[in-house]
């Protein structure tokens, strides 16, 4: 639970001011891996458990070699999730059990990071399936149309930042307490949209740009850019609602 303490940092962040300064002339410095992790350890992420800690997993189809598991993006559809498999009528009373142990736990997206960092000429690694909230991904779609893109299908999970207008740099926000400047990503639209709000009115091409999680770990691994040591991703308001209820002992000082 080491990680944990940066989802208290994360905390502090939401309600924070509106700077409207980008800063681009930053020193140029590589992304190391460690501080990719750091930096994806801000999010929680929720996986299915069973009795013993492990995670419920299935082996790939096809011959396929490894096994999956669900990455849930809210702790209350996997809550939902786990509802469904108990109510669920099963004549194997050593399946029964199983289900009966299951359990939510909530890891950071940066030890997902690390494992598939670990294991990633493993034949036999587990895959992760992010499955993202439906809510998030509609937003995302509509954003996407209202910018005049033609698409069906989100199959990621959505990532939402705010920017002074299209193709200019993204909006920072003022630390509380603190002199530093970061440059938010929200997981939530309804956040992103919260920002925009305060930006609007003195950058009226303000707008929110939709990206997904998977392009903002491949700009943490291989962009140059300064800019990218001020990013930081902001949980889902539910997943800050949850980090509350994490008792002090969890987290380290």
């Amino acid at each position: 639970m080491k990680s944990l303490v940066r989802w208290g940092v994360t905390l502090g962040l939401v309600g924070s001011t509106f700077l409207g300064v980008f800063l681009p002339n930053l020193p140029v410095l590589a992304l190391p891996e460690k501080q990719v992790k750091d930096k994806l350890d801000s999010v929680p992420v929720y996986l299915i458990t069973n009795s013993k800690g492990l995670p419920l997993s299935r082996v790939l189809p096809d011959g396929q070699k490894g096994s999956v598991t669900g990455v849930y993006m809210s702790r209350e559809e996997a809550q939902a999730f786990i509802r469904a498999l108990q109510n669920a009528q099963s004549k194997d009373p050593k399946l029964e059990e199983t289900v009966k142990g299951l359990q939510v736990t909530a890891i950071p997206l940066g030890s997902i990071y690390q494992q598939l960092q670990e294991t990633k000429n493993k034949p036999d690694r587990l895959s992760f399936a992010f499955k993202p909230v439906d809510q998030e991904v509609q937003g995302a779609l509509e954003l996407l149309r209202q910018s005049g893109q033609k698409i069906d299908k989100f199959e990621s999970v959505p990532v939402f930042a705010v920017r002074f207008a299209p193709g200019k740099g993204y909006v920072s926000i003022q630390v509380p307490n603190d002199k530093e400047q970061l440059i938010p990503l929200f997981l939530s639209k309804q956040d992103a949209q919260g920002l925009l709000a305060q930006v609007k009115p003195k950058y009226p091409t303000a707008d929110i740009q939709v990206i997904d999680v998977d392009g903002v770990i491949k700009t943490f691994q291989d962009k140059n850019d300064g800019w990218l040591n001020q990013v930081v991703l902001i949980p889902s308001p539910e997943s800050r609602e949850y980090i509350k209820t994490l008792p002090a002992s969890k987290a380290p000082k």
